[in-house]
């Protein structure tokens, strides 16, 4: 369930519950390697299934990966096409085997502009697996962090006319419900692969006390190898949610001593 870091401290783990990946780099992955880009993509899928394995064998509870954005769009003609042709086939082949094993599926982002056949298979493949409770995946497509934020607020007010009086007050626990990850915790880990440090409108409201590790590593070579060096670094940062490193040592805490 959706809990604030702005308002709640989360409970400390070495293991991070919830991790959020950017998953960069395919492109060039194929470039490299002088084949057509959508190797580098069908590749990138892949990972995807590796690293899903490798976040159950971690005991990590939620995995969020940006697989397409409101912004991609402005790709070439043919690369959208292509993407879409394999986020349709791994709707269509992925997801029964998540449920074989146990993983609840979820899609959030605008799925209005997607084919009618995706957004049927987007809307079975949740049902299907709603009970699952061994990790949650959720592919984010078609996703904008300033989408979700304005489509939150949307709801909140259809569902509030009340509250649009110049004398109400919005508190961000009133909107929070309303956004579309809010069966999910917070991302303790985000990673972006590839080499590009930014966010890219990915989360803007989850992210704001999430640790933020970027490795250059192209997605494709991202695997259980690379995920746990990723935690192994999370496990050495100072988790503080606004608190300073002396009270984190009153109160038991852990705390990592960073070279000067």
């Amino acid at each position: 369930m959706f809990t604030s870091s702005t308002r709640d401290i989360p409970e400390p783990s070495d293991v991070p519950r919830h991790v959020a990946i950017i998953m960069d780099g395919n492109g060039r992955w194929a470039k490299q390697r002088m084949l057509p880009r959508v190797a580098g993509h069908r590749r990138g899928v892949e990972a995807v299934r590796a690293i899903i394995l490798a976040c159950i064998e971690r005991d990590i509870e939620f995995l969020t990966l940006f697989a397409f954005s409101s912004e991609n769009w402005r790709r070439p003609a043919d690369e959208v096409s292509i993407l879409m042709d394999l986020f349709l086939r791994a709707l269509e082949q992925e997801v029964a085997k998540l449920h074989a094993n146990g993983i609840r599926f979820k899609v959030v982002g605008d799925t209005s502009l997607f084919g009618p056949r995706i957004r049927e298979l987007i809307v079975a493949g949740e049902a299907q697996t709603a009970a699952n409770t061994r990790l949650t995946l959720t592919v984010a497509a078609n996703y904008g962090g300033r989408w979700d934020i304005a489509q939150a607020a949307r709801r909140y007010f259809a569902a509030h006319p009340e509250a649009a009086r110049e004398d109400s007050e919005l508190r961000p626990e009133e909107l929070e419900p309303y956004l579309a990850m809010a069966y999910a915790p917070e991302p303790d880990l985000f990673i972006r692969t590839g080499g590009e440090q930014r966010i890219s409108n990915f989360l803007l409201w989850q992210l704001a006390y999430t640790e933020l590790l970027f490795t250059e590593m192209l997605w494709p070579d991202f695997d259980a190898v690379a995920l746990n060096s990723a935690i192994d670094w999370y496990r050495q940062r100072e988790r503080r949610f606004g608190r300073t490193s002396e009270q984190l040592q009153a109160d038991g805490a852990r705390v990592t001593t960073r070279p000067a």
